[in-house]
């Protein structure tokens, strides 16, 4: 098992610790704290990437309506001429 790089005997020695620092009634509340924050995290990095893709689809999508508009104006001008 190995999270982060860390394995299981690193993370047995770094729970013990944190055991030891804020003893057994603090340490349920600290995971659920911990826990909360990692789930903002995810949820603002998935908020980001949705929000770099779509702008990514916005700016692909760009070159093609500029082209439509050139066109466009190629044609109106043909047609004064």
């Amino acid at each position: 098992m190995n999270i982060f790089g860390i394995g299981l005997p690193e993370l047995m020695v770094i729970l013990v610790i944190a055991l030891l620092i804020f003893g057994p009634k603090k340490l349920p509340e600290i995971g659920k704290s911990l826990g909360k924050a990692v789930k903002g995290f995810q949820d603002a990095s998935r908020e980001f990437e949705n929000e770099f893709k779509k702008e990514a689809d916005r700016l692909e999508e760009e070159p093609v309506k500029f082209q439509a508009q050139l066109e466009e104006t190629s044609d109106k001008q043909q047609e004064k001429v």
